[in-house]
C-alpha cells in the first residue's frame, strides 16, 4: 500500500495494468450495474446546474428519467448518484451510431458547452474511492465487464494509474501524480 497524505493507494492501483477498449466492452460500464454513478456534493449541485445547457445532448429516455426523478438519486451504499433508466443505463449516457455507450456530460464538455467533463467517479474508474473519517481509500475495481480493457493494457504495458493521469490530477492535483508516480517508478518499477 502507498500512502500519500491522507490518501491510502491500493498496491494494484500501480501493479495491474489497464486501458479502455471501447470497442470491445461498448462502454458496458455505463449501462451495468444496480445503480448509476457515485456524485459527492458538489457535483450534484453542478449537475442541476448544467442540465439545462447538456439536455439536449442526452437520450429522450434519459431525459425523461431525469425529469420524474431529478438530477440524481440516491444509493444506500454509494449516497448520491446518477440516474439510471430502466434499472440499467445511466440517464446520462449517449449511443453513437456504432451501439458504444458514452457520456452526454462528456460529449458536451469537449464541445466547449460545460466546463464539467463528467463525474469524477466516472473519470476515474476503475479506481473506487471510499472516503473514510481520517482518510480515503484509493481501491482497484475489478469487474467482468473490463476484461478486454485489462488485456489491452496488458498488451500495452500501461498501469491503472498511468491510464487515470488526467483523472488522478483533476481530483488531487499535479503534486499528488507525481509523488504517486515517483514512488510507483522507484518502488514498484512500474514502466
Amino acid at each position: 500500500m502507498i500512502i500519500i497524505d491522507d490518501k491510502y493507494i491500493s498496491d494494484e492501483v500501480i501493479e495491474e495494468q489497464f486501458v479502455c477498449n471501447l470497442g470491445a466492452c461498448k462502454g458496458a460500464c455505463c449501462v451495468a450495474g444496480d445503480c448509476g454513478a457515485p456524485l459527492d456534493k458538489e457535483e450534484v449541485k453542478k449537475l442541476k446546474k448544467i442540465y439545462p445547457k447538456i439536455k439536449s445532448y442526452l437520450r429522450p429516455d434519459g431525459i425523461a428519467e431525469i425529469e420524474k426523478t431529478g438530477t440524481h438519486t440516491t444509493d444506500d451504499e454509494y449516497g448520491y448518484v446518477t440516474p439510471i433508466v430502466n434499472k440499467g443505463i445511466c440517464a446520462y449516457a449517449v449511443i453513437d451510431d456504432h451501439g458504444v455507450v458514452g457520456c452526454g456530460i462528456e460529449k458536451a464538455y469537449n464541445e466547449g458547452v460545460v466546463d464539467y467533463k463528467k463525474p469524477i467517479s466516472c473519470h476515474l474508474y476503475p479506481i473506487r474511492v471510499t472516503k473514510y473519517e481520517a482518510f480515503e481509500a484509493l481501491n482497484y475495481d475489478r469487474w467482468d465487464i473490463c476484461k478486454p480493457a485489462c488485456k489491452n493494457g496488458k498488451s500495452l504495458r500501461v498501469p491503472v494509474y498511468r491510464f487515470l493521469r488526467e483523472a488522478l490530477i483533476r481530483k488531487y492535483g499535479e503534486e499528488f501524480y507525481q509523488v504517486l508516480d515517483k514512488i510507483a517508478t522507484k518502488q514498484y518499477k512500474a514502466e
